[in-house]
């Protein structure tokens, strides 16, 4: 059943068609968490900031930011994400339009998966630049049988049911394209700041298999970098000083945007 409800955030409204039982999340989520890749379920309300580095500002932001950030205990971790979506790429061309609200679905794996390797299946939903995240860790075998339209074994949590509404709203959701990259993440102490450096992101639209490969087609210049400043209010006035000082200035980009843009061209030039 199908009811059209409206979304007020920040004082703003949007209007979607949505299942009952929908918008608990966008009503429901608290404080922000920290996202530990083992925990097995996740929330998370914060802002997510975009940056497209070259070579030369990747380094000097890495020089910038010692003494007031420090690596997380995981270190490099190569993230392999694979997209869903409907067969006329209805998410990302709604995405790629900018609108107040948007949403996507995710399969990500914690360095390349095997076929009962943890993975997590996330859903990810942002409204006037707050981003919404719920996840539920899941392997590659069972996500495949839920997207083949088979439920969840065991105990079913408020943020499957949420999955399964959003899977519902979209018809024939399939794999589109896998993202990967290689991320460093930090974090301030005793504060909420949270900065990764995405490194050598890449990108296939074939082999969408999360258990194959961790190779991929660049998506940025050698050496080019991706960061993601995410804060529960605002960034701090160092960081600020130290972005201006470097020439680094929010760019909305979106790994998946650009794969999909560049295979739209690669098409269009055939």
């Amino acid at each position: 059943m199908f009811t059209l409800k409206i979304i007020t955030i920040k004082g703003k409204q949007i209007s979607k068609c949505l299942k009952i039982g929908e918008l608990n999340m966008m009503n429901t989520l608290t404080a922000p968490v920290t996202v530990d890749p083992n925990d097995p379920i996740a929330v998370m309300k914060r802002y997510e900031l975009k940056y497209v580095l070259s070579e030369e500002q990747t380094a000097f932001l890495k020089e910038g930011i010692k003494g007031d950030m420090r690596p997380d205990s995981y270190g490099l971790t190569t993230i392999t994400s694979l997209y869903y979506d409907t067969p006329d790429h209805r998410l990302i061309r709604e995405s790629l339009d900018k609108p107040d609200f948007k949403e996507k679905i995710r399969l990500r794996s914690y360095g390349q998966a095997t076929v009962s390797s943890p993975v997590f299946l996330e859903l990810k939903r942002k409204a006037y630049g707050i981003v919404y995240k719920r996840r539920v860790q899941s392997t590659v075998l069972l996500a495949e049988r839920f997207f083949d339209g088979e439920s969840y074994t065991g105990n079913e949590s408020q943020i499957q049911r949420e999955i399964t509404n959003f899977i519902g709203n979209y018809n024939n959701l399939r794999p589109s394209c896998i993202i990967i990259y290689d991320r460093t993440a930090y974090f301030e102490p005793d504060g909420d700041l949270r900065l990764t450096i995405d490194e050598n992101p890449r990108y296939r639209m074939d082999d969408l298999d999360l258990t194959s490969s961790l190779s991929g087609i660049p998506l940025l210049n050698e050496g080019g970098s991706i960061l993601e400043i995410k804060v529960q209010d605002a960034i701090p006035l160092w960081l600020s000083a130290l972005l201006s000082k470097g020439r680094i200035y929010k760019n909305s980009f979106s790994k998946y945007g650009e794969a999909y843009r560049r295979e739209l061209l690669a098409a269009a030039n055939q």
